[in-house]
């Protein structure tokens, strides 16, 4: 399971980093950058919330040893 969080947060990194090419900093809300930013703050949301699930699991294998 440890390892599939790893995945995903690397997967997650790499939508960030996709969509960050793509931004337009002169027009950020208007066309493909809105949908850019829509992208990176989808990607942030995901490594936040699956850091927070590893963090969770370490939580309950020291709960439980």
């Amino acid at each position: 399971m440890k390892i599939l969080i790893y995945i995903l947060m690397v997967c997650a990194a790499g939508l960030v980093v996709f969509n960050l090419t793509k931004l337009d900093f002169d027009h950020l809300l208007e066309g493909d950058s809105s949908i850019a930013a829509v992208g990176i703050l989808a990607g942030m949301c995901a490594i936040l919330a699956l850091g927070i699930l590893l963090i969770s699991k370490m939580i309950a294998w020291k709960v439980k040893k």
